[in-house]
């Protein structure tokens, strides 16, 4: 089992910058490949970004490819999600996920343990 608590969000202008982390406890770390997924009021969840187990494989959504950077560091188990340029439409609630590699990382029913969730809202 993985517990995972995210933190970092809040509200910011359009045009900055925030940074996400999430702390992860419980099972190995890099056992697990790790992603990015946000919620907007009245719509499906969307994966923004994975990582892969060694972090050395990437994927983003269209949406904030060249604004966002996620990454991870083993030896703290902790992910992180860099966002800059933030927009409007990048409000919405941010949840850490764990998805073992074996899965298919692009499926969000793949993704096994959650975090509860960070609010960031961007105004214009």
């Amino acid at each position: 089992q993985v517990k995972l608590v995210e933190s970092g969000g809040g509200m910011v202008q359009a045009g900055g910058s925030l940074r996400l982390s999430c702390a992860a406890s419980g099972d190995t770390f890099s056992n697990y490949g790790m992603g990015w997924i946000r919620q907007a009021p009245g719509k499906e969840r969307e994966l923004v970004a994975h990582i892969d187990t060694s972090g050395g494989t990437t994927h983003y959504a269209d949406s904030v490819k060249g604004r966002f950077t996620i990454s991870r560091f083993n030896m703290n188990n902790t992910q992180y999600l860099q966002m800059n340029s933030l927009k409007q439409e990048d409000t919405a609630v941010y949840y850490c996920a764990a998805v073992r590699p074996t899965k298919t990382w692009a499926s969000l029913a793949s993704y096994e343990y959650w975090g509860q969730g960070t609010q960031v809202s961007v105004s214009s």
